[in-house]
């Protein structure tokens, strides 16, 4: 994932985090109010704070998102033990100039033409809120976490953060 650089610190460890699970679980919601997540790999999280995916035009989730904007993404790191949940609102985009900042050969599957494919689209998401959950660190710190958890403290399992990037923005 593109990482640029970030102002606030929450903003920064939202970016670190979601940088370390890069595959994120996009949920919309469907015509009949149902809800229905689908995974997309996160390209970007730019200086702004808004993440930047690619899309099919053709996909379920366009038709979801012209109905409803507000998307949620769900981000795990198992290894870390580390989970963020993403509150926003979606756009899509055919911007030429900036589907060629972002491409990488791995999409190719997806889009065999590349760049020049016609179903190939860009999803932005503005952030309104994200939480997150970071454990502490490597087997031992977890392990200590889950002893401090037994004997009745929860002080240790890890940070807890709330972001909002409204907050976050400098103001002019």
């Amino acid at each position: 994932m593109k990482k640029d650089p970030q102002s606030d610190p929450g903003m920064r460890k939202l970016a670190n985090l979601i940088d370390e699970a890069p595959i994120a679980m996009l949920t919309t919601e469907e015509p009949d109010g149902s809800l229905r997540s689908r995974p997309l790999a996160t390209l970007q999280m730019d200086s702004q704070g808004n993440l930047w995916f690619f899309t099919a035009l053709s996909s379920g989730k366009v038709g979801e998102i012209d109905q409803h904007r507000k998307v949620n993404l769900s981000y795990v790191n198992t290894n870390k033990q580390s989970f963020v949940s993403v509150c926003g609102s979606a756009r899509l985009f055919r911007d030429r100039t900036k589907m060629h900042e972002l491409w990488t050969p791995w999409i190719k599957p997806w889009f065999p033409d590349g760049l020049a494919d016609p179903d190939l689209a860009l999803l932005e998401v503005t952030i309104s809120e994200a939480e997150y959950w970071d454990s502490p660190a490597g087997r031992a710190g977890r392990l200590f976490g889950l002893a401090k958890v037994l004997s009745g403290s929860t002080e240790q399992l890890g940070e807890h953060g709330t972001v909002h990037p409204a907050d976050a923005a400098p103001t002019a």
